[in-house]
């Protein structure tokens, strides 16, 4: 048994729509997908995804900003707690952190017996300029942190995916050095996820599998040739409890061919586990 999680920050599930995301879609062999910074209504969400699926998602209450949703595959609506979807970080009830989590459990999908629980987050992406947006950044991790915890402690699967908006280390954006004082590769930010994979057993699957090395990219700017010359940011993440993560076989970033081909400013990552 296995299964094929996808995870992408569309920048707006309509424009993405108009752009090219059906089609992919379309050819993808996820299971699931996550996305993040859907901006759309939740009733237009599942119809801009299309047939075949099973939609649940949470939009912000802040108008055009945020937004989280996971799509299942109709096959595996039987096993997904679409009825059950958990919206939110307990504790967390500020507008500006609505749109941000949403937890989907799913029965049994590896056949061990585990629940998986599979999460969409969209993390702040902070400014060092706008001290209130790294004010709401830190509170959204120091959450995150203790529910997630919470989360495995039954010792079900959970899987966190999404736009984390930190780039780990100095492997994953193209420009580290001139970058060192940018929100998005904070030390303090960072700490968060060395805490997270060292000392509580977070496992990083995307790295894990690729191993050491610059990338693989999942954003990168709009701006001048940073696609052109992959000067990008692996800021998306599949971050796994350790015995998820050791099924996991295959990962793969679906990094468009050409910049006028894009259909976001962010590549899906594509993994499975078996």
């Amino acid at each position: 048994m296995s299964i094929t999680i996808a995870t992408v920050n569309v920048n707006g599930l309509r424009a993405a729509a108009r752009k090219g995301m059906p089609e992919w879609i379309a050819a993808t062999s996820a299971d699931v997908i996550t996305m993040q910074e859907v901006r759309a209504p939740d009733e237009l969400v599942g119809p801009l995804i299309g047939d075949g699926w099973q939609v649940v998602s949470e939009a912000s209450k802040l108008k055009g900003r945020a937004g989280v949703a996971i799509a299942v595959r109709d096959e595996l609506q039987e096993k997904a707690d679409l009825a059950g979807v958990r919206h939110g970080l307990p504790g967390l009830e500020e507008d500006a952190h609505t749109g941000r989590w949403l937890e989907l459990d799913i029965a049994d999908p590896l056949g061990d017996g585990r629940t998986l629980t599979v999460i969409s987050c969209y993390m702040h992406s902070g400014n060092v300029e706008k001290p209130q947006t790294m004010i709401d950044k830190y509170a959204f991790l120091d959450v995150m942190m203790e529910h997630l915890a919470t989360l495995r402690s039954d010792g079900r699967h959970v899987l966190l995916t999404g736009d984390l908006n930190i780039a780990h280390s100095e492997w994953d954006i193209k420009n580290w050095k001139g970058n060192l004082k940018v929100a998005g590769f904070l030390p303090e930010e960072r700490a968060y996820l060395t805490r997270l994979m060292s000392e509580l057993d977070w496992v990083d699957v995307h790295r894990t599998l690729h191993g050491d090395g610059p990338g693989p990219y999942t954003w990168w700017s709009q701006r001048g040739k940073a696609f052109d010359n992959d000067s990008g940011w692996r800021i998306d993440y599949e971050v796994a409890t350790p015995d998820l993560a050791a099924r996991a076989t295959t990962a793969q970033v679906d990094r468009a061919p050409s910049y006028d081909t894009r259909w976001s400013d962010h590549a899906p990552l594509v993994i499975s586990y078996s």
